[in-house]
């Protein structure tokens, strides 16, 4: 039987690890794999995280599973980490369910909207996390992109955007990034959310806002507007969300599916079929991250601590963003740089060919992905002058 099968290619992003790993030069740079990094080219534990852990190994009483839709103290609390204390929670119309990660969050959603309408097309933006297409094809999903990078101008094509979700109906999905937007960098504004929103209520299509980078933008409160927003604006929304990037629980694979609905009877009904969605996916959802996260925004301290660990990560970042343009002119380029400071997360287009890009890699050790996004989070003080003078020398 496997014999028919013919092999596939890696994922370009895994695969480009590997060859990182293999290269021997010191002066090596990665800025493809898409995990934060300190300036030490590490990824550590947030001490926070190993606080909470060393209390869930010391009270800890079992192992069994913990239901279906996992601990209802981390649902709980994540709920109200993206909502705040928006009316939906006390309208009752916001249930959250545990997932194993944010891409298992984005697949309980997909099979969820093929049990809505089988068939049913979602749109994407242009461009997109790599993994969205797959995730929603698998569902049997039909991928409809709208409009929202202009590669030409470095900006966001909003007009274009705009125009190409009017044309939507109101069996449709449209998937938004909440922050971060991954992998250009490009966010909306709170005025450009403002008709997006509205455009969605008087269509009437369904939002399904992913939201992988929560408190790596502009803080927690202010990368959560778009998603408050639209809870004020809509009747129905799903939304994912993930604790890899800042918890920095990656490996642990802990993340959330929560879905907003008219009322608390359509709402309940919704969790309902979310239940047996994630029962036929991966049965039980795991519990050592969820209860990482939950220990940490219960405990005042922890909390605390957090939120100076994430202001680092997120600082840093935007950082990073300034002195790669300031290093790029140090250099003698005398193209424009500027939008890399102007956006936000963790990725930016740097705007090179791929030919440009696979030059970077052969002659300099410095790897990209083809489209030239690169993790702003893999520059640092050790490897900026040796990535700005190669840059400079492609270009």
């Amino acid at each position: 039987m496997f014999s028919s099968l013919k092999a596939l290619p890696a994922d370009p992003i895994l695969g480009l690890s590997i060859k990182y790993r293999a290269d021997t030069n010191p002066k090596k740079i990665d800025l493809g794999v898409g995990v934060y990094k300190n300036e030490a080219g590490e990824t550590p534990v947030l001490k926070c995280v190993k606080k909470a852990e060393k209390f869930r190994l010391d009270n800890e009483l079992s192992k069994t599973y913990i239901g279906g839709t996992g601990s209802a103290s981390y649902n709980e609390e994540m709920t109200k980490l993206i909502f705040g204390d928006h009316k939906v929670l006390f309208e009752n119309r916001v249930k959250t369910v545990s997932t194993p990660g944010g891409t298992g969050a984005l697949r309980v959603a997909a099979d969820f909207i093929s049990r809505c309408k089988k068939g049913a097309k979602i749109w994407l933006s242009n461009p997109t996390w790599a993994n969205h297409k797959a995730v929603f094809t698998a569902a049997g999903l039909e991928i409809q992109e709208y409009s929202y990078y202009d590669y030409e101008n470095k900006t966001l094509n909003f007009d274009a955007m705009l125009n190409d979700l009017k044309t939507a109906s109101a069996d449709d999905f449209v998937l938004l990034h909440a922050c971060c937007h991954n992998p250009s960098g490009m966010d909306l504004s709170h005025e450009q959310w403002q008709q997006i929103a509205q455009v969605a209520k008087d269509i009437g299509f369904t939002p399904l806002i992913d939201m992988a980078y929560q408190g790596f933008g502009d803080g927690l409160e202010e990368d959560a507007y778009g998603v408050r927003l639209m809870a004020d604006t809509v009747n129905d929304m799903i939304l994912c969300s993930s604790c890899s990037k800042n918890f920095g629980l990656y490996r642990d694979r802990i993340g959330a599916c929560t879905v907003i609905g008219e009322t608390a009877a359509t709402t309940d009904i919704a969790l309902s079929v979310i239940l047996n969605v994630a029962r036929a996916i991966y049965s039980m959802p795991p519990a050592h991250g969820a209860a990482i996260v939950e220990r940490i925004l219960t405990s005042e301290d922890l909390r605390q601590e957090w939120y100076s660990e994430l202001a680092e990560m997120r600082n840093r970042i935007n950082s990073n963003r300034t002195v790669i343009v300031d290093k790029l002119k140090e250099k003698g380029v005398t193209r424009d740089f500027s939008f890399i400071a102007n956006q936000k997360g963790m990725f930016s287009f740097l705007g090179i060919t791929p030919e440009q890009v696979q030059q970077l890699q052969d002659e300099y050790s410095i790897y990209m992905v083809g489209s030239s996004r690169m993790s702003i989070a893999g520059i640092a003080p050790s490897n900026v002058d040796y990535l700005a003078e190669s840059i400079a020398k492609v270009l």
